[in-house]
């Protein structure tokens, strides 16, 4: 197999294949061989017709299911041959093919080449979380209000599910510290983010960011209709949607782009759960400053 790779963009490359003997020979055998077990030739059993009758009447066929299984194979081998970390399917162009060779272009996007640079010992700001008396009342006030009563008592803390106002008061002291602290924990993760953002800089491919939007943008659309907006209305909205959505969907695949290759370097799995992972990485090795307050 020849291969060559030029490089037509930061993320788009092309790939020039070339194959002869016996790969391209043994699969015509092999294509001919099954068609002859399938072809119906008047005078002749399945599987017994001459080779040049078959050669006659289902050339253009085997032609066309050589290029079908042949063409997926090679191409395979040639990205692995030539390492590249290929995101979207290709643009497959010239295509040649006899009975001793094949040829073709495949024009591929690429992962980019990303310079993680130091991501280890980011500095973050943690501010102590602690909840103050004036935040429970003010939970309090709000519950009295959605209930429309001017005294929050024993019997209504029973009513809710709690032996008495105490323990009403503890539960939501509790959840009010779970909301600061799932804030506060947003904040940090987001400062990572916005670190490694600004420290890397390369082109998303446009197929990824692409792949994103319209996930986005269905989700967007679901969101809408559970509202109970009606779909023409919705679709009028498609192309305003999707200039609104776009920096949103390249960033994304920015930041799990620079994960992933800050995953390749730390020898983290590369599967589903690996912003997670990554994430959990990066506040592990983070360089933490906290704000007592």
């Amino acid at each position: 197999m020849k291969t060559e790779v030029k490089k037509l963009d930061s993320n788009i490359k092309e790939l020039n294949v070339e194959v002869t003997g016996d790969v391209v020979k043994n699969k015509f055998e092999d294509v001919f061989k099954r068609i002859g077990m399938e072809a119906k030739v008047p005078g002749f059993r399945p599987g017994h017709a001459p080779r040049d009758i078959l050669e006659k009447n289902y050339s253009a066929n085997a032609h066309e299911q050589v290029l079908k299984e042949l063409v997926p194979d090679i191409y395979n081998e040639a990205i692995n041959k030539e390492g590249l970390d290929v995101i979207e399917l290709p643009e497959i162009s010239e295509v040649k093919l006899d009975r001793e060779s094949l040829s073709f272009k495949a024009k591929v996007e690429v992962s980019p080449e990303i310079d993680v640079g130091d991501y280890k010992g980011i500095k973050i700001d943690y501010k102590g979380i602690n909840v103050v008396p004036d935040e429970v009342k003010r939970a309090i006030d709000s519950l009295k209000e959605s209930r429309k009563i001017d005294n929050l008592d024993d019997n209504l803390a029973k009513s809710l599910g709690y032996p008495n106002l105490n323990e009403l008061e503890k539960v939501l002291d509790k959840q009010i510290f779970i909301q600061k602290e799932n804030a506060e924990r947003q904040k940090v993760e987001g400062e990572i983010v916005e670190h490694l953002l600004k420290s890397v800089d390369f082109k998303s491919p446009q197929g990824l960011v692409k792949r994103q939007l319209e996930d986005m943008l269905r989700q967007a659309k679901v969101d809408l209709a559970l509202k109970g907006i009606a779909r023409d209305k919705i679709e009028e909205q498609d192309k305003k949607m999707r200039e609104e959505l776009e920096p949103e969907a390249a960033k994304q695949v920015k930041i799990y782009l620079i994960l992933a290759a800050i995953a390749k370097k730390e020898n983290i799995a590369q599967d589903d759960h690996l912003p997670r992972r990554v994430m959990e990485f990066l506040l592990r090795e983070a360089d933490w400053k906290v704000e007592t307050t």
